[in-house]
């Protein structure tokens, strides 16, 4: 198969065959995470601009770690370092990056539709590590790496995302690739925290998820996002965590090999308990472990298209 896409904006974009093919480009990509020189020489000579206009760890480094590992030139810009910060749009930052002849950027932004914003006014290629509650494009690829990784197939799997998945752009992601994919995906939260007509994207949706657990393959476990809501949408936490934590008590009736997924940070007692988290069914470390090598994958991809010479995937 030839990629064909300049950036990668959003899951909703990529076919079925796309989404299998930045997965199995991944597999190979990963065997360099164990060597003893992590590194390879392909991407030598491109430029690629992390540019986060919100705070991250795991995405930033994660796409740091992949660059380098390609053997790319990275550099990192922050909102709070850049002239944004002086008022300048975000529009001029961006065409600013790209005159200093940069091959990539990489954004982070709070807004929906800034990747796109981006890819519509400079030449370079651009990737969405997450546009508010949008999208976030690597994470539901990580994701689906990992599960098929631990199953073996993604076809016919019963995952269930649970908790705030208004405010979620891995719930959308996710719900994407995963359906693209062939699972049947059931969302479980507070009818506060599920969104109209999410049955569109293909969904089921309950609201009790001891009902749901003991059917379960996955339960991808969603933090809940206080800097997103304007209001209050359930009456405490002390509620939530009473419908919709998961803990160990209610997992007693859960498949021997369930998975146990974040995509972090996770809140620790509040959407799920530490001794899940830390538990023989998380893969959560799984999940940060793979997505180095799946951004590295679409790094190699997203560059390949519209460059002046092949780029070789391995030394």
């Amino acid at each position: 198969m030839e990629w064909k896409h300049k950036h990668l904006l959003t899951i909703e974009q990529l076919s079925k065959e796309d989404i299998e093919y930045i997965l199995e480009t991944a597999v190979s990509f990963k065997e360099i995470s164990v060597r003893s020189v992590k590194k390879v020489p392909t991407l030598r000579g491109k430029t690629i601009v992390n540019f986060f206009c919100e705070p991250s760890t795991r995405t930033r480094m994660s796409f740091e770690l992949a660059a380098k590992r390609l053997s790319a030139d990275m550099l990192n810009v922050v909102s709070s370092s850049s002239s944004l910060s002086k008022g300048e749009s975000l529009k001029d930052t961006a065409r600013n990056i790209e005159a200093m002849k940069v091959d990539m950027i990489i954004i982070r932004h709070s807004m929906p539709g800034s990747a796109q914003l981006l890819a519509d006014c400079v030449s370079c290629s651009v990737i969405n590590a997450g546009d508010g509650p949008h999208e976030h494009p690597t994470q539901g690829l990580l994701d689906a790496y990992t599960i098929k990784e631990k199953k073996g197939r993604i076809q016919g799997l019963k995952v269930l995302i649970v908790g705030d998945i208004a405010h979620s752009r891995v719930a959308r992601s996710n719900i994407w690739t995963l359906k693209k994919l062939g699972a049947d995906v059931t969302v479980v939260g507070p009818s506060t925290l599920i969104p109209a007509e999410i049955e569109k994207m293909g969904v089921n949706v309950s609201y009790y998820l001891d009902e749901e657990i003991p059917k379960a393959d996955v339960i991808n476990i969603l933090r809940i996002q206080r800097e997103r809501q304007d209001r209050n949408f359930f009456p405490t936490l002390r509620e939530y965590i009473q419908l919709f934590g998961v803990s160990e008590a209610r997992l007693k009736n859960a498949k021997k090999d369930l998975l146990i997924m974040h995509p972090g940070p996770a809140n620790r007692g509040v959407e799920i308990d530490p001794a899940v988290a830390d538990g023989p069914y998380s893969v959560i470390l799984d999940q940060v472990t793979n997505g180095i090598a799946v951004r590295m994958a679409v790094l190699y991809l997203v560059s390949s298209v519209g460059s002046s010479k092949k780029v070789k995937m391995k030394s």
